[in-house]
């Protein structure tokens, strides 16, 4: 399966890497690779799709971006439609109807999510891991 490194994602997706990587630290991403010390991680798309989802959540209505996470796996894995009333984000931190529903178009997100991961593999350069060869 296709999987996307940190620099990559974080060109697609408009942020600093090192959020993407703070970001997939602290919080549970599904599908980001983790093989062990001294690997690189890695992304699936269906986590960059969640991530640009949280990412949008977080700087349009301020939610904490492990609620954000959250809220993006659960629409990502249903049919992008959450209710936000049902779940732990309440009324008080987003000011909703407690029985308001949130839609994405997951199709045209994830058309958009590999567009701009296309147009970033393109420019990032794989970075060398390791040693330097010997002249």
């Amino acid at each position: 399966m296709r999987s996307y490194t940190v620099a990559a994602v974080a060109l697609a997706l408009g942020v600093p890497p090192k959020w993407v990587d703070n970001a997939i630290s602290r919080c549970r991403v599904p599908g980001v690779v983790k093989k062990g010390q001294g690997v690189s991680r890695r992304l699936t798309p269906k986590s960059v799709v969640s991530l640009h989802i949280a990412t949008e959540l977080n700087k349009s209505l301020g939610l904490p971006l492990s609620e954000a996470l959250r809220l993006a796996d659960q629409i990502t894995t249903q049919d992008g439609t959450s209710r936000i009333g049902t779940s732990r984000i309440g009324t008080s931190r987003i000011g909703i109807f407690p029985f308001a529903s949130l839609s994405i178009d997951i199709d045209a997100t994830t058309r958009y999510v590999s567009e701009r991961l296309a147009q970033a593999v393109e420019v990032i350069p794989v970075p060398r891991r390791g040693r330097p060869r010997l002249k």
